[in-house]
């Protein structure tokens, strides 16, 4: 089954109460994970970095991205307490780290696997101490070319993660992300390339791009999770909401139903329908004992009983024994 990932990132807005009930929408929704950010302002940007024009458009542009990401931190004793919550909601809690202390931090709490961002594919210190700690690692790789992301991949690797651990999510890095820039095949030509699962991390609006990836054979799908969209912050707008989440995942799970074993047979449903539907070799006028079967003096009807017009070459020409009145069925 594709893995389901609510992203709630930083839709907390910073607070505990509000993380507590994205974690409650997310299992609600049918997402297999939901996942959040563990980083220091000080730790991930300087103290003048510029917003990115997404974040502008969505939190002003008075306050510096880092003074905007400082009141978007999780509490160190917050992981703790949405841990349990997680676990009390039969989901599981995954977080992303930023930073060298947010990764030894992550792997106190010996989590299932990591996920990293697309900011971090070009930083090799960061990509070797994930490696050091060895789990499952799903890695988005928004802005990257192929080379790029075959380098994270071997650094990964070099560093001891094993190739079939590791899954790549085609990305685009923009809230929203525009259709025409989405480039979905893009996530199988990684495939492809570098011998690994992939998926893909959806910023588009609505949940049509993130159901076809599946269809593509996305293994993993991300997807932002909001309470409410007009909420202020840097990705609310760029997220859905808990019912439209929750339409999201039924039409996941309704495509992968859809997808089969690929081996093309009748189902058990269609057999019912097929001497409805397919046709049987009738008179099509009168017939008289002795004459000869042409392609006059026969047709193909409905139902599918009698004698199927794949024989057709073979009764043609041969001699009937019996007269056949129009629309009965010749037999041999």
């Amino acid at each position: 089954m594709t893995l389901i990932i609510a992203e709630a990132g930083v839709n907390h807005n910073g607070s505990l109460d509000l993380a507590f009930e994205l974690v409650e929408a997310a299992a609600q929704s049918g997402a297999d994970i939901v996942k959040f950010q563990s980083f220091r302002a000080e730790n991930l940007v300087t103290s003048t970095a510029p917003k990115a024009l997404y974040q502008k458009e969505s939190t002003g542009h008075t306050e510096s991205q880092f003074h905007m990401l400082k009141n978007l931190e999780l509490e160190i004793d917050h992981h703790y307490k949405l841990i349990e919550h997680c676990n009390k909601y039969n989901i599981e809690f995954l977080s992303t780290a930023f930073d060298s202390a947010g990764i030894d931090f992550l792997s106190s709490l010996e989590l299932f696997r990591w996920k990293i961002p697309s900011g971090e594919v070009t930083n090799i210190p960061y990509l070797r101490q994930i490696a050091r700690n060895p789990k499952p690692i799903i890695l988005s790789t928004g802005m990257c070319n192929i080379s790029e992301v075959e380098s994270a991949v071997n650094v990964l690797e070099y560093g001891g993660i094993e190739r079939n651990h590791i899954t790549i999510l085609h990305c685009t890095t923009d809230y929203p992300a525009s259709c025409c820039d989405v480039n979905l095949r893009a996530m199988n030509s990684l495939s492809t390339a570098l011998g690994v699962s992939v998926g893909y991390s959806d910023h588009t609006l609505g949940i049509a791009v993130p159901i076809a990836s599946v269809a593509l054979g996305a293994t993993v799908v991300e997807k932002h999770l909001t309470l409410d969209c007009s909420m202020h912050g840097p990705d609310h707008k760029a997220s859905l909401e808990p019912s439209e989440f929750q339409s999201m995942v039924s039409s996941i799970r309704d495509i992968e139903k859809a997808l089969g074993d690929g081996i093309k047979r009748p189902t058990e449903a269609e057999m019912i329908n097929i001497p409805i539907v397919r046709k049987s070799i009738v008179a099509a006028k009168r017939i008289f004992n002795g004459d000869l079967f042409t392609n006059e003096n026969l047709t193909a009807k409905r139902p599918g009983t009698g004698l199927s017009p794949l024989r057709w070459d073979d009764i043609i020409g041969r001699r009937s024994t019996r007269d056949y009145s129009i629309d009965e069925m010749i037999e041999l």
